[in-house]
C-alpha cells in the first residue's frame, strides 16, 4: 500500500517569512479558517517549536510533533524523535483515519526536510513583507505548477491582503 501525499500548508509573506522566534508575525483570521478546513480529519506534522506556538492540539486532526528533545511531551499530541518516524506515523494514521492526505505544518526546518517528498503546496501569500527568521524554502517554478489562485476576502481581523495559491508538483 502506498503512503498518502505529502501536502505542504503555509501562510508566507511577501519576503518568504513565516515566523518569528513569537510565533506567526500577522493576524490572519481568514488564513486560519481556511487552515482549518484544508486540514480538518488529516494527520499534521509540525515541528516542537511550531507545536508550541500553538501550544495545543488542533481539534478534529491529530498532530504528530518531531522534535530531537527526548523528554519532550505533551497532552494529545504523538511525539517522534525524527522525521522518518513521524512521516511513518503520519501515513499510518491517515490510512487509519480514511485521509487522503498528509499534511506539513510547519516550520521552517521542516518545510525544508519535505519539499522534495511533496506533491502539493498550499500556500497562503501574506501581501506584506514581515519581520522574522523563519522562511518558506523557494518554490521553484521548475519543479512547481502554479494550478490555481483565488484572492481572499479580507476579514476584519486580518492584518494584510492574501491570496491562496495551490501548486503541484511537475511530472
Amino acid at each position: 500500500m502506498s503512503d498518502p501525499p505529502l501536502v505542504l500548508v503555509a501562510a508566507v509573506a511577501r519576503n518568504g517569512v513565516i515566523g518569528s522566534g513569537q510565533g506567526l508575525p500577522w493576524r490572519l483570521s481568514s488564513d486560519l479558517k481556511r487552515f482549518k478546513a484544508r486540514t480538518w480529519g488529516k494527520p499534521l506534522v509540525m515541528g516542537r517549536k511550531t507545536y508550541l506556538t500553538i501550544g495545543r492540539p488542533l481539534p478534529g486532526r491529530e498532530t504528530i510533533v518531531v522534535t530531537r528533545d527526548p523528554g519532550f511531551a505533551a497532552p494529545g499530541v504523538l511525539v517522534v524523535h525524527d522525521l522518518k518516524a513521524a512521516l511513518d506515523l503520519a501515513a499510518e494514521r491517515a490510512r487509519a483515519m480514511g485521509a487522503n492526505e498528509v499534511v506539513i505544518a510547519g516550520g521552517g526546518e521542516i518545510y525544508a526536510q519535505t519539499m522534495a517528498r511533496a506533491e502539493r503546496l498550499l500556500i497562503t501569500e501574506v501581501a506584506l513583507d514581515a519581520k522574522g527568521e523563519t522562511r518558506f524554502p523557494p518554490i521553484d517554478p521548475r519543479q512547481w505548477r502554479e494550478v490555481s489562485r483565488e484572492n481572499g476576502e479580507r476579514g476584519l481581523r486580518d492584518e494584510a491582503d492574501i491570496a491562496f495559491v495551490e501548486y503541484e508538483r511537475k511530472t
